[in-house]
């Protein structure tokens, strides 16, 4: 057979990659194999050619388009597909590569031209057949490869995915069957860790779908760079499916199978690391052996990958530990090249190389890979020539700048004008350079903030060293408790905004039943606190002026994180700000605050030693220009923020005018882009087909890397917290299969009878999961599963949506019971109590 008279049947040597569209992700990628000479069984591919002609044939597309608005889930689909009559001329087609074949047993395997892929594996989201045998089992089970497209699982897979429904077809692999003695999955890269150096395999008695589909604990192996086995752990062996003769296959019990050798292992390792260099990135592979043999039979690209180890000295986990939670959200590009490089970044570098001549570069602490951050990088500073006269430069500040006078600085003043003037600035009314200019402008005049903490910080660390000096000789703590902060201001004004829900009868009710939408929606009407009705609005003028008075002050504050101008900011979201409001006024109100400056001054006063020296007004002043340094230092982080919001609407502004020339589907990806990107953009209005395309596909392909990323932590938390003691009690133990660390009640499921029971947040303990328990991975906080390893469903999936998942369990169900508080250790493969 030959592809150019064969379109709708091919033999797999006639594919490779660049034939996605015809064979679909798996029958490309195993065509691929067999081209870089990988012992691949043989197999043919009924190509998506094959599936279009049914569609078009027997009418299928109004079937397909309804059935996606049905609310069956697709079942409709389906029947469709089964029920369908395989034109005479394809059919014959497909028996006869059968026969070539042997017309022995195979397996059948959907291929969709959205699996497989670098970035959503889709893995088990349609179906395959094993050991089908004879001409009718066969081509009823192609048909119920083409149905299996348009599953409940699969649809949504998709959408979450964002994969156009309309364009997905597929292709079906028919693969001649290998009867394995042994079978699994074997991962080119730890999913787990992120170590590049080690492959992980498992590995169980008959065919390899009791691996993945979670059925079997198998045996489990880690082998280093060298091929040694560095990890062994033994599996249970539950069920062992096998083929039977005249097709289908039997699920039996433990049978007594010697493990794999370590040649084996090591024969699996090679061929690991071949058909990763092949694809030239890490490859999640089924294998078979059978008769002294092993064989390739799928090879798709890994997906949510963590970041691998890192080797951090004790200063980078110490910084690190302080940073992380700034970096539990992965920065955009334009978070990256509008705010973080040039903004925020900006003035820690400077703060550490003009006040103690440290160098470190934000870049190098939040790499990039393809326009999208990749990991974070605790830093290391190191230090420059500029060091050595460091100490002069402070001498100069500390005698200059006093924190307590720095908000009469005609610098911060200059600030506050100028910010309040962008605040006012109407963008829409902007041409396109002038508007991106602003946000330069923006950046500039951040960078006052900048200057004014270069020449007080020195002065504000001098402080605390004398304070702290002076706690030691008197062994007294806790003396600068009580400075007051704009972020202690705002805790005062949401307690305050509580505090008005109460005294209102129908507000505290509405507070109490509603969540911050609707919230907003009740007390202001279009989130500005102006827009409701007019007799709404009377009914509430006091709360709404002190929430439009406390967003005038406040709004510019970050909701997730103050390295991401493209979040939404208090103002741009009042109704997180009204969440907090409602957890505040559901409880009782606050009592007075106890003065703690106050009683920090009368210990201190009180002191044996101040009051044998008469130096109370002395060591008074001492903590005083204490307090001073810190409110500056905190307060001026609060101020350097205030830029964020129009940043962010610059971007915004941008994206409607790129979205309404059809350069982007929505607004909200121009944070796919870099800054520099928009300066050096043609205005929308007039741009060219083929500087839109660019644009266009930057935005996908970035919007790609970081979906694939999605559920990827920045930063492995073991790589900056010690693993648990070897002794540590734990109520179950299992395989590590997707890390993270989470708390939460448990929701014991036994089957899809149970699925409606689990609610957000819930740790899911289960036997056992297959791809129709996708669903339930979206509301989970953490999984737990008694059978399963590291390449099953479950462990996959738990992956990509980025919750721990702790694999193999064998007593998960048995000794954890609803409502249990838990907290599931991915890292570790541990349950531990609370």
């Amino acid at each position: 057979m030959t592809r150019s008279h064969h379109q709708l049947v091919l033999p797999l040597a006639a594919l490779g990659r660049d034939d996605l569209a015809v064979a679909g992700g798996k029958g490309a990628n195993l065509g691929e194999l067999v081209r870089a000479g990988l012992p691949v069984p043989d197999a043919v591919v009924v190509s998506t050619d094959a599936y279009a002609a049914v569609v078009q044939g027997a009418g299928l597309a109004a079937t397909i388009e309804a059935g996606l608005l049905a609310a069956d889930g697709g079942a409709g689909i389906r029947a469709a597909f089964a029920a369908v009559t395989v034109p005479d001329g394809l059919r014959a087609k497909i028996l006869a590569a059968y026969a070539e074949l042997g017309g022995g047993p195979v397996a059948v395997r959907s291929s969709a031209t959205a699996e497989d892929l670098p970035g959503a594996a889709f893995a088990g989201q349609q179906d395959t057949y094993l050991n089908i045998v004879g001409d009718v089992a066969l081509v009823d089970a192609v048909r119920r490869c083409w149905g299996s497209l348009w599953t409940e699982r699969a649809i949504a897979y998709r959408d979450r995915r964002d994969v156009d429904q309309a364009t997905v077809r597929i292709a079906v692999v028919v693969q001649r069957m290998v009867p394995a003695e042994h079978a699994g999955v074997m991962f080119t890269v730890n999913p787990v860790t992120g170590a590049r150096d080690e492959i992980v395999i498992d590995a169980s008695s008959g065919l390899g779908e009791a691996v993945v589909s979670g059925l079997v604990t198998p045996d489990h192996y880690v082998l280093d760079a060298s091929g040694s086995v560095v990890q062994r752990t033994p599996g249970r062996r539950e069920v062992v499916i096998r083929g039977i003769d005249g097709g289908g296959v039997a699920h039996t019990g433990d049978e007594p199978v010697d493990p794999l050798p370590d040649t084996v292992l090591v024969e699996l390792a090679e061929l690991g690391r071949a058909v990763t260099a092949h694809f030239g990135r890490p490859q999640d592979i089924e294998w078979a052996r059978a008769d002294g043999r092993v064989w390739l039979v799928q090879a798709r690209p890994m997906t949510a990958l963590p970041p691998a180890p890192q080797r951090l000295n004790p200063i980078q986990r110490r910084i690190g530990r302080q940073h992380l939670d700034y970096f539990h959200t992965r920065p955009y590009p334009m978070d990256m090249s509008a705010w973080i490089l040039p903004g925020i970044g900006r003035m820690v570098e400077r703060m550490l190389g003009e006040i103690v001549g440290l160098r470190v570069r934000i870049s190098d602490v939040l790499p990039e890979i393809d326009g999208v951050v990749d990991r974070y990088v605790p830093p290391l500073p190191s230090p420059t020539r500029a060091m050595l006269a460091a100490p002069a430069r402070a001498a100069h500040r500390i005698r200059r700048f006093t924190p307590a006078d720095w908000e009469r600085d005609p610098r911060f003043i200059r600030f506050r004008r100028q910010v309040r003037e962008l605040d006012a600035t109407d963008l829409a009314a902007l041409g396109w350079s002038d508007l991106i200019g602003v946000a330069r402008h923006a950046l500039a005049v951040m960078d006052l903030i900048g200057d004014l903490r270069v020449d007080y910080l020195p002065r504000t660390a001098f402080d605390l060293v004398r304070l702290h000096a002076m706690a030691r000789v008197l062994r007294l703590r806790d003396l600068t408790l009580g400075t007051r902060t704009r972020t202690e201001d705002a805790n005062r004004g949401l307690e305050h905004l509580a505090a008005l829900v109460r005294g209102d009868p129908e507000l505290s009710a509405a507070f109490a039943e509603r969540d911050g939408a609707a919230l907003l929606d009740r007390v202001d009407g279009d989130g500005r606190a102006d827009g409701g009705g007019p007799g709404r609005v009377r009914q509430h003028a006091r709360f709404v002026a002190a929430l439009r008075e406390f967003l005038a002050e406040y709004g510019h504050r970050e909701t997730t994180s103050p390295l991401l101008m493209s979040a939404p900011t208090w103002g741009d979201a009042p109704d997180t700000g009204l969440a907090r409001v409602a957890v505040l006024a559901g409880g009782p109100p606050r009592p007075p605050a106890p003065d703690l400056a106050a009683a920090a001054d009368e210990r201190l006063a009180a002191h044996p030693i101040v009051r044998r020296l008469g130096a109370a007004a002395a060591a008074g002043r001492v903590v005083a220009v204490a307090r001073a340094g810190i409110a500056f230092r905190e307060d001026t982080h609060f101020h350097a923020t205030a830029v964020m919001p129009v940043l962010r609407r610059v971007a915004l502004e941008a994206g409607e005018r790129l979205a309404a020339a059809g350069v982007l589907p929505v607004p909200d990806d121009a944070f796919h882009l870099r800054l520099e990107e928009l300066e050096s953009a043609a205005d929308p209005a007039g741009i060219g087909p083929g500087d839109a395309e660019r644009l266009r596909s930057m935005v996908r392909a970035r919007s790609a890397r970081r979906d694939e990323l999605a559920g990827v932590p920045m930063i492995n938390t073991a790589d900056l917290f010690p693993p648990p003691p070897a002794g540590s009690d734990a109520l179950v133990r299992g395989v590590p299969a997707s890390a993270g660390r989470v708390t939460g009640p448990v929701r014991v499921v036994g089957g899809p009878e149970s699925f409606g029971t689990l609610r957000d947040g819930e740790v899911l303990v289960c036997p056992y999961t297959n791809p129709a328990w996708t669903p339930l991975f979206q509301r989970a906080g953490a999984v737990v599963v008694d059978s399963g390893g590291v390449g099953s469903h479950a462990a996959i999936v738990a992956r990509e949506y980025g919750i721990p998942a702790v694999m193999g369990t064998g007593t998960g169900t048995a000794v954890l019971s609803d409502g249990l508080l838990v907290t599931v250790d991915g890292n570790a493969g541990l349950v531990l109590d609370g």
